[in-house]
């Protein structure tokens, strides 16, 4: 049920009840669902239509009572409006109040509908006009789907908020908050909606009744923009536009005027898979499986066949031979045995899944799960990697790595995933594979990509990621078609090289066996929202026992990073992995590549090569980047960069230090540069010890910062801030979708940081 609030001017309010749902688009069913291999489209109960208009109905959905399961729910009873052309299937009610279905999918239980959408308008600074929806979705087999969706909102000085229950008893409430001064003060068009011009929040499952509320009924730039509008909408639907923020209902006029779309989960609920009552899988060669968003079930059709499991022999085997002469890509998919294809009814996929598991480390990898090296990979099955891809689109490419090819996917639990396709297929990468699986599955790092699961039943094994979203370090430093280079601050480039040096750190020491990464560079380091660090790409990765003094093996790597000293011993140690971070430090410091193009030669060059030369000849200042060199305090510090530089790259790896005390001195540079960042006439000196805690000796003047806590305590000789104790301040997302420091009380701060007493040597 949906209800729509209007309020008048005296915030009267009106409802108009609407049975559930405005109107709907939803997802394409696979090719060979609408056309199977005997050419006859097994969707509908026989002698119902199986299409409305342009719009496929598979049962248990259908055109009239008699043709739905209104036995599982009378929500499955379509009408088909034939005052439209093409028609259009409806659900809920009267061609007035009834949405409209424009596709279901019956593999991925899901719709896509177009809801209206919210909004408050403003003819003065207190006069508005406001309509509002309410969503109830109790006794429907209808849920928001909280991976897919946002709640988003749209305007200047607005806060938005959506409420309701979670499966009808248990409230819910977020919201977002978006500030601009002006409609150039917002973000740029087609930027992410961060808190300028527009914000977005999640929705969490189970979501069965939500309603969108603005607190705020005045508004100070009703004059440039007049109406504010919040909507849970599709991710990825919605796109930033200035022109958004001007006139009176411009964004619904122009550009949602059918509506929002809404991309929504369907089930049987009212049972679950071991229950025989009412059991809708009736197809042979098919199998329940568990909703993924609140109760209930979906029926799949088994491996090797396809169609509709909830039609008595709906589900039909899959003629390979014939699905390799529709699309090129099915010939990877279903390759052929001494140039002859033949199909066997589910058998011969079978066959081949299992041999490719195999073949592919699958039994290694559960000795390891036996051993308890292994308890946290989810293995998935290909049919769900092709769902996931929308069949290995091209549209979903995140980048092409040393090691394979990236995707960008959601599962069925709609988690957004990075799924890795090796490029290879050969023993030896099928070793290198399972290697991976086995390194990335003892990892628990907030700054290292974790691995969520695998696919070994294919010909060429995949691995699923989570989906960091900002790009690479790479990107970020030297730019890209999708990346334009902008100012980096010093703090942020500490911060980047702080977390991903204690990932490195954490690798080498914190597991039961000490794991080298063996391709550090800056495009293995990704950056998230909030440009925190996350390692990735452990495809040259090994492992070594702790009591092992050196661990032989064919040393890779990438040109540019490489540790020489274990190119020519084959030795690869975790000071490879130090020499290999130190290029990447040498990167934030002069935004140069690890192979660069030096402007005055016009020739390629070592970046690590070059600083080094030019570091012994105290010239190395010019090669340095100049937006961090514009002050005494930052020069200090990227003078201690520098210097830790040149330690990580020299020629014996023993004469490295190791990855933590490099992470030590990080964290040293980063509490110094929020100290000292209130005070350009702070002279430091620091103690070049990589041992133990360097000596900082700062003058203790008493200083405050924006949007630091600013109460102090007492010391020997002056008042230190607080704030300039912490490592890292507690963080939020401010509305303004920046990071800001949250103040809190100073017993909290002296209870958790400094127990016991304040040092002035290393803070």
């Amino acid at each position: 049920m949906v209800r729509a609030t209007h309020p008048t001017s005296l915030h009267q309010a009106t409802a108009l009840v609407l049975i559930f749902f405005q109107k709907l688009i939803v997802f394409f069913l696979p090719m060979a669902l609408a056309m199977p291999v005997d050419g006859i489209a097994l969707l509908a109960l026989p002698g119902c239509p199986d299409k409305c208009g342009d719009v496929p109905i598979p049962y248990p959905f259908g055109i009239g009572a008699q043709c739905a399961a209104v036995s599982l729910n009378s929500f499955f009873n379509l009408d088909c409006n034939n005052t439209f052309q093409p028609p259009r299937p409806m659900v809920g009610g009267p061609a007035g109040v009834a949405i409209e279905v424009a596709d279901i999918s019956l593999e991925r239980g899901e719709l896509r509908v177009l809801v209206p959408v919210s909004y408050i308008c403003f003819t003065s600074s207190a006069t508005e006009e406001e309509i509002v929806w309410w969503f109830s979705l109790r006794d429907t087999p209808f849920l928001p789907s909280p991976g897919r969706n946002r709640f988003t909102v749209i305007g200047c000085n607005t806060l938005g908020l959506v409420g309701g229950f979670r499966g009808g008893t248990s409230q819910y409430l977020a919201g977002c908050y978006t500030y601009c001064d002006g409609p150039n003060g917002a973000s740029d068009d087609g930027a992410p909606c961060t808190g300028t011009g527009c914000c977005e929040a999640s929705i969490p499952i189970n979501l069965t009744d939500l309603r969108v509320v603005f607190p705020n009924k005045n508004s100070s730039v009703w004059e440039f923009n007049p109406c504010f509008y919040a909507m849970i909408a599709e991710v990825g639907w919605y796109s930033f536009q200035r022109r958004d923020l001007v006139g009176q209902l411009g964004f619904v006029s122009n550009r949602a005027k059918n509506g929002v779309p809404l991309i929504v989960n369907w089930a049987v609920r009212n049972g679950s898979c071991p229950e025989p009552r009412n059991y809708a899988c009736v197809s042979t060669n098919s199998y329940c499986e568990s909703a993924s968003n609140g109760p209930g079930y979906l029926c799949q059709c088994s491996l090797g066949y396809e169609g509709n499991a909830y039609l008595h022999s709906g589900c039909q085997d899959i003629d390979e031979c014939v699905l390799r002469e529709q699309d090129p890509k099915n010939e990877e998919l279903y390759p052929c045995r001494h140039g002859v294809c033949l199909n066997t009814p589910g058998g011969r996929h079978k066959k081949d899944k299992e041999e490719y598991f195999k073949q592919n480390g699958g039994l290694k990898l559960y000795d390891e799960m036996r051993s308890k090296q292994v308890d946290t990979v989810r293995i998935l099955a290909e049919k769900e990697i092709r769902r996931a891809t929308d069949n290995y689109s091209e549209d979903r490419v995140l980048g092409c790595g040393g090691h394979g090819m990236v995707y960008k996917g959601t599962l069925d639990d709609q988690r957004e995933v990075a799924i890795k396709k090796s490029k290879v297929i050969n023993d030896n990468c099928r070793d290198e594979f399972v290697n991976e699986i086995i390194i990335l599955s003892q990892i628990n790092h907030r700054n290292i990509v974790r691995l969520l699961g695998c696919c070994l039943d294919i010909d060429v094994p995949m691995l699923v990621y989570e989906f960091v979203s900002n790009g690479t370090l790479y990107e970020f430093l030297h730019g890209s078609a999708d990346h334009i280079l902008s100012p980096i601050p010093l703090d942020l480039r500490l911060k980047i090289a702080t977390q991903s040096a204690e990932a490195l750190a954490y690798l080498h020491s914190s597991t039961s066996r000490t794991i080298l990464h063996g391709d550090v560079k800056s495009a293995n380091i990704l950056l998230d929202d909030q440009r925190h660090a996350k390692v990735a790409d452990f495809g040259a990765s090994a492992l070594k026992s702790i009591d092992e003094s050196e661990f032989i093996m064919l040393v890779q790597g990438t040109l540019g990073y490489l540790d020489p000293e274990s190119f020519i011993s084959h030795l690869l140690t975790d000071k490879s992995d130090v020499y290999s971070f130190g290029v990447v430090l040498l990167e934030l410091v002069t935004r140069k590549k690890a192979l660069y193009v030096d402007n005055n030669s016009n020739e390629k060059r070592s970046l690590s090569h070059n600083f080094l030369l030019m570091f012994h000849q105290n010239k190395h200042k010019t090669m340095l980047d100049p937006e961090i060199t514009d002050n005494d305090v930052d020069m200090a510090v990227v003078e201690e960069l520098a210097i830790l530089d040149v330690q990580c790259l020299s020629a014996r790896g023993d004469d490295r230090p190791t990855m933590q005390e490099v992470a030590e001195r990080l964290r040293v540079l980063r509490r110094h540069l929020v100290y000292a960042a209130g005070d350009e006439k702070t002279h430091c000196y620091f103690d070049n010890n990589y041992g133990g805690s360097p000596s900082v000796v700062l003058p203790l003047d008493e200083m405050t910062e924006g949007s630091f806590e600013t109460c102090k305590l007492p010391v020997q000789g002056g008042v230190v801030p607080v704030s300039a104790l912490l490592l890292e301040s507690v963080e939020v997302e401010a509305a303004s979708g920046k990071e800001e420091k949250t103040p809190m009380p100073c017993s909290i701060f002296f209870d958790s940081v400094v127990p016991d007493g304040l040092r002035r040597d290393g803070f």
